[in-house]
């Protein structure tokens, strides 16, 4: 059997795909199949059941599945309620705000160590930031590639809680505090080591800004896949070797990368489209990664 990370992100997925094709009521047919193992994502898990009962219209339904959860101690970061349009019916619901501020009172964040893989003999060092909803492991798994590489494998997690088990990097300090306490960690034989900063999504656009603005210390390279991009900087702290973003053409997020080429261009970032993939690692992962980083 699948781990139930695993099994919760292949549900998640599912629904996700389900809603996109309008077919919301599948998705919570599909969610209310149960799974017992996934009960340490039951605040993430009501928050996806509610937008679906609050896209459908049934505001009462959703505000009751949002209720039941915080009263079990689930939160939420404001905006994840506040700014979803799928719950746009309840904001003017007095039950609703009480959510909001018993969410606002439990919100907290976890600064936690990074996993560290390291290579044989490596010559850099791959720092690898998860995307949005994931964790060091799901980056762990994803740059793996880069061991056989000669580079070491630094994956950082986020301490930004967006929920209890849902983190990403939307605070761009943040980020760099938890980069920056990820470095002060690293092991000795791989300090003075040039560093490669990577990420996925979420992750790879904090690693594209650490890499183009130099903070919290210079990295040396940047290889970020479908980064959820959003202002850059006006110029790039250093010259970076590697210097690329990968994005699928099926992507939701290539039109916002297409939007600003010119501007990553001009900071020698160079954007690289991925034939027919979507917002996923594509399986060829790996000879991508040797291609860029050999």
């Amino acid at each position: 059997m699948q781990p139930a990370e695993d099994r919760y992100d292949a549900l998640t997925d599912e629904v996700a795909a389900l809603y996109d094709a309008g077919r919301q009521a599948d998705a919570l047919a599909l969610m209310d199949a149960g799974d017992d193992d996934l009960t340490p994502w039951s605040a993430e898990l009501a928050h996806l059941r509610a937008c679906l009962l609050g896209s459908l219209g049934q505001t009462q339904a959703a505000l009751a599945v949002l209720r039941k959860e915080s009263e079990a101690g689930g939160w939420w970061a404001e905006p994840i309620l506040t700014d979803d349009d799928d719950l746009a019916g309840l904001q003017s619901l007095p039950e609703f705000q009480e959510v909001v501020a018993l969410s606002r009172q439990r919100r907290n964040t976890d600064p936690t160590p990074p996993l560290v893989h390291l290579g044989t003999q490596p010559t850099r060092v791959v720092v690898a930031l998860h995307g949005a909803g994931q964790r060091a492991t799901h980056a762990a798994r994803d740059w793996s590639g880069v061991l056989e590489l000669g580079c070491a494998l630094i994956c950082v997690e986020s301490s930004q809680l967006m929920s209890p088990m849902y983190r990403t990097w939307p605070d761009r300090q943040a980020a760099r505090d938890d980069i920056a306490r990820a470095l002060t960690q690293l092991p000795e034989e791989l300090r003075g080591l040039p560093l490669i900063a990577a990420g996925f999504s979420a992750g790879g656009r904090a690693a594209l800004d650490w890499a183009l603005t130099g903070l919290p210390q210079r990295a040396d390279g940047v290889l970020a896949l479908a980064p959820a991009l959003r202002e850059l900087p006006q110029s790039a702290a250093n010259p970076l070797s590697p210097a690329t973003i990968l994005i699928g053409t099926d992507d939701d997020l290539l039109d916002v990368v297409t939007s600003v080429t010119p501007e990553l261009t001009g900071l020698g970032v160079i954007v690289r489209q991925l034939p027919g993939v979507a917002h996923h690692r594509p399986a060829d992962f790996g000879t991508l990664l040797a291609d860029h980083l050999s």
